[in-house]
C-alpha cells in the first residue's frame, strides 16, 4: 500500500500571523472560519486549513489583517510571503496528472562502441486533461511547490517498470533520491512489481537525477545500497554538472556514469571538454564504472570519445525519444 506522502489527498496550508493587528483578529478569524463551516487547527500562532478553504481565508486577510505579515507553508517547507500563494493554488493541475495517471513512456536507446543497441532509458512525458503535452520541468516545478514529488517520483517509477515488461534489454529509469525518505518503505513496491512481471532485478538501471545539491549523501548510499543488494544496477546521470563530481563518483561507486552532454557536445575540437571527459573516464575505470557519454549528435564527437575509450552513447546520432523501442 502506497504512503501517505504518495497519496493525493486535500492539500494542507499552514499560516503564521504575526504583527498586532493580525494577533489581535486571531479569534475573529477562526470564528470567521467556523461560520464557513472550514474545518481547521489553530495553535497559538497559526492555522491549519485545507486547500478548498484558502481562498475565503484570503479574502479575510486582505480585508480585515495586515496580509504583509501573514506567512503561510506547504508540507513543511519553508515560510513563504502570502503574495506568492497563487503560485501554489494554481499549480493544483499535478494533482490531475498523479490521480489520472497521465504519464507515458518513451524510449530513447543507449548503444554500444558497435552502435548496437545495449539498453534503453525510459523518459516520463505527461499530458493535460486536454491531451496536450506537459513539459517535465514545469511539472516536477509544480509537483515541488505542492510537495507532490513523492508521489510523482512513484508514478513515473511504477509505470517505467511495467514498460520495461515487454523489453529484452536492460533499462535505464530515472529516480530523485530526495523523493525516497525510507528505502524499504519507497522502493518495496518497486521491487515488488519487477518480480511480479518476471523481470530479473539486473536488467534495471536506476539513474540518480538530482537539479539540486543533495545534503545527506549517506541517505543516498542506503538508497543505492538497497536497490545493490536486491541485484538491482545503479547510474550517475549528468556527472560533470550539479552535485555529480569526481569526488561523488569515488564516494557512490555506480555500475555506470553518464558524462554530461555539455562535456560531450563539441568534444572533439574543445580541449577544456576533452579534459574533463578524460577525468571521469579514469575514475569510471578506477572504480569498475562503465563510462557512457549522453547527448550525443555529431560523428566526430562519437568517434573521438570512442577512441579513448567510452563504451555506451545515448544521443540524437542514434535515436531520438519514441513512444516504442527503436
Amino acid at each position: 500500500m502506497p504512503c501517505k506522502s504518495c497519496i493525493i489527498n486535500e492539500l494542507e496550508y499552514e499560516f503564521k500571523l504575526e504583527g498586532t493587528r493580525n494577533t489581535a483578529m486571531r479569534e475573529e478569524v477562526i470564528n470567521h472560519l467556523k461560520r464557513r463551516k472550514i474545518k481547521l487547527n489553530a495553535s497559538e500562532n497559526t492555522l491549519l486549513v485545507g486547500e478548498s478553504g484558502v481562498k475565503e481565508l484570503m479574502d479575510f486577510f486582505y480585508h480585515h489583517m495586515a496580509p504583509e505579515e501573514v506567512t503561510f507553508r506547504v508540507d513543511q517547507q519553508a515560510w513563504q510571503a502570502l503574495s506568492t500563494i497563487d503560485q501554489y493554488l494554481n499549480s493544483d493541475w499535478v494533482d490531475n496528472v498523479i490521480k489520472g495517471e497521465r504519464v507515458s513512456c518513451h524510449f530513447q536507446p543507449i548503444v554500444d562502441r558497435n552502435e548496437e543497441t545495449y539498453a534503453y532509458e525510459i523518459l516520463s512525458r505527461f499530458l493535460d486533461e486536454n491531451d496536450q503535452m506537459i513539459f517535465p520541468n514545469e511539472l516536477f516545478d509544480a509537483a515541488k511547490k505542492r510537495g507532490r514529488l513523492y508521489a510523482l517520483d512513484r508514478l513515473c517509477r511504477m509505470n517505467a517498470v511495467k514498460n520495461s515488461a515487454a523489453i529484452n534489454k536492460k533499462v535505464f529509469i530515472n529516480f530523485i533520491p530526495t523523493s525516497i525518505y525510507s528505502p524499504e518503505h519507497c522502493l518495496a513496491t518497486t521491487v515488488a512489481l519487477a518480480k511480479k512481471l518476471g523481470i530479473e532485478p539486473h536488467q534495471f538501471v536506476f539513474e540518480v537525477v538530482e537539479s539540486e545539491q543533495v545534503e545527506d549523501l549517506d541517505h543516498l548510499k542506503r538508497i543505492l545500497t538497497y536497490y545493490k543488494e536486491r541485484g538491482f544496477e545503479y547510474a550517475l546521470d549528468d556527472v560533470g554538472a550539479g552535485f555529480n563530481t569526481i569526488d561523488s563518483v569515488a564516494a557512490l561507486k555506480p555500475h555506470y556514469i553518464k558524462l554530461d552532454m555539455k562535456y560531450v557536445q563539441g568534444v572533439a575540437a574543445d580541449p577544456l571538454k576533452q579534459k574533463t571527459a578524460l577525468a571521469f573516464l579514469h575514475k569510471a575505470i578506477e572504480v569498475g564504472a562503465i563510462p557512457l557519454a549522453e547527448g550525443v549528435e555529431e560523428q566526430e564527437d562519437f568517434e573521438w570519445l570512442k577512441q579513448q575509450g567510452y563504451q555506451l552513447f545515448q544521443g540524437y546520432l542514434f535515436g531520438k525519444p519514441s513512444a516504442l523501442p527503436q
